[in-house]
């Protein structure tokens, strides 16, 4: 290996009662990309944090350059070249792209007033987002930005400190195939311009394509390495769980049974032109596959009525209903598990209890009061039956886990005897691990008669766990596929509007 530009040399970091990491080593080269994988709570964060300075070690050393830095602080180690993009956003809605990126840093004119140079912040920006084929301009405001998008944005901030260490922490979860492609493809160029890149992510494909080596953390600990020549995506999973996962996604019980949801010409407000007509089953998982911008989320959003729609109608059990708000959803039995579970899921600050007894404090209250006995044992028997790793019920959603985080978004719904799921992204940012049980609890559903529609932009995802496979572009759905038909290919050439030979039977 090549003189290292970073060395983490024996670094422990211990909470009351905890040990977040124990003893890691870990050197990067210049111009190196490094797959950094494991499980959430492996240690990944707590390492990232000492390296970015907002965590100091227990013990260790660390070097940048073949300088000791004893007290890495955040602004020391900016000013040592490391930039991070996090997958939790960190933008002001109310400011437009370009302030953003360089806010702190802003470009001030000359003369005595020592204003703000807004032209020339828009014209230093405008170079980045060219770079990452951003569809956007510089003064755009951020607030009028899809998810995707701000993504760009958080990337674009980091190339702008001309940082010679790049962490990327699950910079793709909300990018589209290309986007994410191009996000790969500048992983690549910064490489050859000789920045190291410490690439974070769950899914692995993307660590296979651009990572030089891989480091897999597992309890804090590195457990090991793989060179480029043995990156392989079983071999990844044996290092960050300890076994192979031969069972991530297990088949259907029996068949499907009866129609339990039907949407008959239905029009949204995004796509006002196009109607939409699906079915689902008792007993079934449809995959709702497309790209970003194709209209799924409006639909599901559709569905639990936080959109009304333009026209059409919706049927339960062969039943129309008036669906005009999610109260009126719940009490048909149909469900939401969102996107961006911190923002639409949960109540953060609160804890687990109150957030699985929200939606229905009518079956925890008598004569107005609520009975937290009742609250408590409910959430209780949530938490086991889901394997909700938290010491308590009473413990704070923020201090969960995303794995965990989207168990507790699900128990809410599980508690109220659904009828339909609506699932939107149900794995984005969760580690394989979880994935793996967030996968059997979606089939569990299925088997005990739910009918499910599974909203993903992850190919292996819908694949793997779908019965049957519905495609959407530009706001209808292009074509649908059985399970001998499943493949890649095929869910592309219908995401990009194109048909598929034979022609797929579809809902």
């Amino acid at each position: 290996m090549p003189e290292p530009i970073l060395e983490l040399i024996d670094i422990s970091k211990s909470y009351p009662g905890v040990q977040a990491l124990s003893h890691v080593n870990l050197a990067v080269a210049a111009g190196e990309v490094v797959g950094l994988i494991g499980e959430n709570g492996a240690g990944k964060s707590t390492l990232m944090r000492i390296l970015g300075g907002v965590t100091e070690p227990s013990s260790g050393i660390i070097r940048l350059r073949g300088e000791q830095k004893d007290n890495l602080t955040v602004a020391e180690a900016i000013r040592c070249g490391i930039a991070f993009v996090h997958q939790e956003l960190n933008l002001f809605d109310n400011l437009d792209v370009a302030a953003n990126v360089f806010f702190g840093r802003e470009p001030v004119s000359f003369g005595p007033l020592r204003l703000i140079d807004t032209k020339a912040m828009v014209s230093r920006t405008r170079p980045l987002l060219d770079r990452l084929g951003a569809d956007f301009a510089p003064d755009t405001p951020v607030a009028d930005l899809s998810l995707a998008q701000r993504q760009l944005v958080e990337i674009a901030k980091a190339l702008s400190l001309g940082a010679q260490i790049v962490i990327m922490d699950e910079p793709t979860s909300s990018l589209t195939l290309t986007e994410t492609n191009r996000l790969l493809q500048i992983v690549t160029e910064l490489k050859a311009d000789g920045v190291s890149v410490i690439f974070i992510t769950h899914r692995l494909h993307e660590i296979e394509q651009c990572a030089d080596r891989v480091v897999a953390l597992r309890d804090g600990a590195v457990v090991g390495t793989l060179p480029k020549a043995e990156i392989e995506h079983d071999r990844m999973i044996r290092l960050m769980i300890g076994r192979d996962l031969k069972a991530l996604f297990t088949p259907p019980k029996a068949g499907p049974g009866e129609e339990m949801l039907q949407l008959r010409d239905i029009r949204t407000t995004t796509y006002p032109d196009r109607a939409v007509n699906l079915s689902l089953r008792r007993g079934e998982i449809v995959g709702l596959a497309g790209l970003v911008g194709s209209g799924r989320t409006e639909l599901a959003r559709t569905i639990f009525g936080i959109d009304r729609p333009l026209d059409g109608t919706i049927e339960v059990a062969g039943r129309p209903l008036a669906i005009t708000s999610p109260r009126e959803a719940i009490a048909q039995g149909i469900y939401l598990i969102p996107e961006d579970r911190k923002a639409a899921g949960l109540i953060l600050e609160d804890d687990i209890r109150r957030n699985i007894s929200l939606p229905n404090l009518k079956a925890f209250s008598f004569a107005w009061l609520l009975d937290h006995d009742r609250e408590e044992k409910t959430a209780e028997r949530q938490r086991k039956a889901l394997n909700i790793r938290t010491p308590s019920v009473s413990s704070v959603a923020a201090t969960l886990s995303g794995g965990n985080q989207q168990k507790v978004v699900l128990a809410k719904w599980l508690a109220m005897s659904p009828k339909v799921m609506l699932f939107d992204e149900p794995t984005r940012g969760i580690d394989v691990g979880a994935k793996s049980e967030i996968y059997s609890l979606i089939r569990a559903l299925s088997d005990a008669g739910v009918a499910v529609l599974m909203i993903s932009s992850d190919m292996e995802e819908v694949i793997g766990v779908s019965d049957r496979i519905l495609v959407m572009h530009e706001g209808r759905i292009s074509g649908g596929l059985d399970r001998d038909q499943f493949s890649e290919h095929h869910v592309m050439q219908l995401a990009v509007g194109k048909t598929i030979h034979p022609e797929p039977a579809c809902s």
